[in-house]
């Protein structure tokens, strides 16, 4: 499969949701309140980020919770409010009320989501958890690998949007794996398309990157060929973005990333 070909399609781009949390990691290595992860939401919402994402980890590792009120006060974008399936972040989401949710999994020995939610091991806490957040008035969306079985499973319980993980490919692509590669953006594809005959919204994230190299890299870069998928209709990107940002400065790195989704869907 060449991964150097962009691709034309009569769709818009797809939407960009930037994930902060690491701005607070950064904050947190030394304690104290600079940098301030709010700071670099309003940055990123100049800068062109469509959608604001943050996980609250149960061990607050990097997002806190006054970080979240601020955010909620000072953001007139939409918020993506990333959280485990339990009792104790439910309960913040329906006082805090952000428009999005995604429900991860979560282990507190993880570096980062090492996989998609278990909808089918567990359906009815995820149901519920569902129902709750609907009434709380925010859209739900599930974090799962490309299974069909989840996928169905996410449908049944009642979320009316699925985020991908796209963490294999993306290590494919530093990996320069083109098999790998070409067996995840499939594997991908598929479950997207399943997705949408679900009636779902199908949107994708995870270690998506652009190239930190000045002069365009003869293969595509792992955002693009995600985002050039018509199905995707949003990206959530965080860490490699602000890796990215230590090399050019967070304006220019979004500016980057929202021309790689661009160009992903347009004739050179």
């Amino acid at each position: 499969m060449n991964f150097a070909a962009t691709q034309l399609t009569s769709h818009p781009a797809a939407l960009l949701g930037v994930n902060i949390d690491h701005v607070a990691t950064l904050r947190n290595a030394r304690g104290g309140r600079f940098p301030d992860p709010v700071a670099a939401a309003q940055l990123a919402v100049e800068a062109g980020a469509d959608i604001i994402t943050f996980h609250l980890r149960e061990d607050r590792r990097h997002i806190r919770d006054e970080d979240v009120e601020r955010l909620k006060e000072a953001m007139h974008v939409p918020l993506n409010f990333e959280a485990a399936v339990t009792d104790e972040m439910l309960g913040i989401i329906e006082r805090v009320r952000p428009e999005h949710v995604c429900l991860v999994p979560e282990r507190r020995q993880e570096v980062t989501t090492e996989g998609g939610l278990d909808v089918l091991g567990q359906f009815e806490r995820v149901k519920d958890a569902c129902t709750r957040l609907a009434a709380a008035g925010c859209r739900v969306s599930l974090f799962i690998g490309a299974d069909p079985a989840q996928i169905d499973a996410a449908a049944r319980a009642g979320a009316p949007c699925i985020e991908l993980h796209t963490g294999a490919f993306a290590n494919a692509w530093w990996d320069q794996d083109s098999a790998a590669m070409a067996a995840e953006l499939d594997r991908i594809r598929a479950g997207l398309r399943i997705g949408r005959s679900l009636g779902l919204q199908t949107n994708a994230g995870h270690g998506l990157a652009v190239w930190d190299r000045p002069a365009p890299h003869p293969m595509q870069s792992s955002a693009a060929a995600i985002a050039a998928l018509p199905e995707v209709e949003e990206l959530h990107i965080g860490h490699a973005l602000v890796g990215h940002a230590v090399f050019v400065g967070l304006r220019q790195a979004i500016a980057d990333f929202k021309a790689e989704i661009v160009r992903a869907r347009t004739r050179d």
